[in-house]
């Protein structure tokens, strides 16, 4: 895409004042050039992971004395990321989330950059460039983004217009085809407020996936269609969508129309799934404050029967510490998680602090654990006679020991 395809060039006051705020740009050196060539990286993730992390602590570093200077690096970050990853082992996913937490750190940095119209188009078609040559692809999810790059309505109803034809025709010709360009023109329509042709795309029958979906729920709700914006998120439903996260926009549908008996109901659950079950608890609590917290924990273990024991830190966490020893008798619960908990509360809650030792020592009896070794067996031997020294004189205490 050439220079000035969407906009024109500026007045020649303009182009001078581009000159000189791109000087300091052209003479910097950064560090992250040398290391992101092309092919620069082997089959092993860790490295690349590393260098990344290192690039944008230098670009935001950068970015806090000169918002300018920090944005143009994020840019040039964005162009060569895939060239210098494209052999690297992507399958574990750690590469994967490690460039979209870059993509996401980097682009609040691009849009904060006080720049022309014309400097910021030709931002943009840098990075359009670089989503074209995106092949594995890495940096696809800046598409979903391309609203925020564009930070004006205008400059977006410009992106949008010049990618909706080249994308109306993709979407009507036969067979499958595809276009890098589609979801950044749902994106630049969404942030210039034209959600009636974002819908009219959604609705053309071709738009099928939730990613280009989400944008038509978004505008409907925008145009005070929240029930439109439920139905077509439920449509969107099936066996390769993202379960996770149509549930979390229709929760924010109904949350926002204050409907949140029906939100918690049909949505909590799925919308908020964690890394692990503690988190996920937290979550589901945090986000409806009114419900008490032994319903919330009722539902989430009824929601998974056969996993009583993965609920225990959560019951724990909110103090129920009945259902906590409950709940890690009924099915296995990580022998450690108990042995902490057992040291942790030996003096504040011995009598719970003996029955999560115990239960420890069975699971381990029992062969459940990860590399649970004679130490952990120990350890939790060790966690029942402290809390029992805690709760019962010391004659009875060796009396448990000899036992």
């Amino acid at each position: 895409m050439a220079n000035g395809d969407f906009v024109a060039r500026g007045s020649p006051l303009d182009m001078l004042v581009n000159v000189l705020t791109e000087i300091p740009m052209a003479t910097h050196k950064w560090t992250f050039v040398s290391r992101f060539r092309r092919k620069a990286f082997g089959w092993r993730s860790t490295l690349p992971i590393q260098r990344l992390k290192e690039a944008v602590t230098e670009i935001r570093s950068a970015a806090r004395s000169d918002r300018v200077l920090g944005a143009e690096g994020a840019v040039l970050l964005l162009e060569r990321l895939s060239p210098a990853l494209e052999h690297v082992d992507s399958s574990s996913g750690a590469l994967g989330g490690a460039v979209n937490r870059a993509i996401d750190a980097l682009v609040p940095v691009i849009a904060a950059a006080d720049v022309t119209q014309a400097n910021r188009q030709r931002w943009l078609e840098r990075l359009f460039d670089a989503l074209q040559e995106d092949q594995m692809p890495y940096i696809e999810s800046l598409g979903e983004q391309w609203g925020t790059l564009c930070v004006t309505p205008e400059l977006a109803s410009q992106w949008a217009d010049q990618l909706l034809p080249l994308v109306t025709h993709v979407l009507g010709a036969d067979g499958y085809n595809f276009f890098v360009g589609t979801v950044p023109c749902l994106s630049a329509l969404y942030a210039a407020g034209r959600f009636d042709e974002v819908v009219d795309l959604a609705n053309g029958g071709r738009l099928k996936s939730w990613w280009y979906r989400r944008w038509a729920v978004d505008s409907l709700v925008a145009l005070g269609r929240p029930g439109d914006a439920l139905r077509l998120a439920e449509a969107s439903k099936g066996p390769n969508a993202p379960e996770g996260a149509i549930a979390r926009a229709c929760e924010a549908v109904l949350l926002d129309c204050g409907m949140t008996e029906e939100a918690y109901q049909h949505y909590a659950i799925a919308a908020n799934r964690a890394g692990t079950y503690l988190a996920t608890f937290r979550a589901i609590t945090k986000k409806y404050p009114t419900r008490p917290p032994e319903s919330i924990l009722a539902d989430l273990v009824r929601c998974e029967p056969g996993s009583e024991g993965k609920w225990f830190a959560a019951a724990k966490d909110a103090g129920l510490f009945d259902l906590a020893v409950s709940l890690s008798r009924k099915s296995p619960t990580d022998p450690r998680t108990l042995t902490r908990a057992a040291r942790e509360y030996r003096t504040k809650q011995p009598q719970f602090a003996i029955a999560c030792a115990l239960s420890a020592l069975r699971w381990i009896e029992a062969g459940h654990g990860y590399e649970i070794t004679a130490l952990d067996a120990l350890d939790a031997y060790d966690a029942l006679v402290a809390a029992a020294a805690s709760e019962t004189p010391r004659s009875d205490v060796d009396a448990l020991v000899l036992l």
